[in-house]
């Protein structure tokens, strides 16, 4: 499964980068596959390892702010293992063409 997620503190000011990298390092420091964007982070992996990162970055977060939000979108498919640079590959490709 792919899940795009963005983890947001809410109530420590106008700066949130210290937090959000905090939540990068965690994902990071998975070895699951990722991607970090100006918008989400994606990982890829099994559901219960996915879902436990996703919660450990969160956490992190909470750790330094009083309020967190979560951003999450998730693509479901069994079997399936590389989506995170094929989907991307697949339409360079196309785009090429």
């Amino acid at each position: 499964m792919l899940v795009a997620f963005s983890v947001t503190p809410i109530g420590v000011g106008d700066s949130v980068g210290d937090a959000v990298a905090e939540a990068v390092r965690v994902v990071r420091a998975s070895g699951l596959p990722n991607r970090t964007d100006s918008m989400f982070t994606t990982i890829e992996g099994e559901w219960d390892e996915v879902m436990a990162v996703v919660k450990q970055a969160v956490d992190a977060v909470a750790e330094v702010s009083p309020r967190v939000s979560l951003s999450l979108k998730a693509d479901i498919r069994a079997g399936v293992t590389g989506a995170l640079t094929a989907k991307v590959e697949f339409i360079e490709r196309k785009l090429a063409e």
